[in-house]
């Protein structure tokens, strides 16, 4: 079997991020935990953000992390499917919003 660059078992590493740098990655994990907490939107609502987010920025270890964070935290196979479907609609609706830039330059340039 050949090597890949996405290795699963790399996300088990991911506490080792303040190995090189210790104070910035406390910060960032600090950060990170106190996000993640139960506010204004539950634990729950927002790991499906986050599981949709991690579809649009394409990070296989979020993606992987976030599906069963999901599960743990309630949430069924068609709700975080439907928030990946928004994602995706997001990050299309984003992508053709741009080609009002191409269409004012195309026309600029065609007169």
């Amino acid at each position: 079997m050949s090597e890949t660059y996405f290795k699963p078992s790399d996300l088990k590493k991911f506490g080792d991020i303040t190995e090189f740098q210790k104070e910035m990655g406390e910060k960032f994990f600090d950060y990170y935990g106190t996000v993640f907490k139960e506010g204004a939107l539950t634990e729950r609502e927002k790991a499906l953000i986050a599981l949709a987010v991690a579809h649009t920025v394409q990070c296989p270890y979020c993606i992987d992390a976030y599906s069963s964070t999901c599960l743990q935290k309630g949430a069924d196979e068609e709700q975080m499917m439907e928030a990946v479907h928004v994602a995706a609609a997001i990050k299309s609706g984003a992508t053709l919003v741009n080609s009002v830039q191409m269409m004012n330059h195309v026309k600029k340039v065609s007169m």
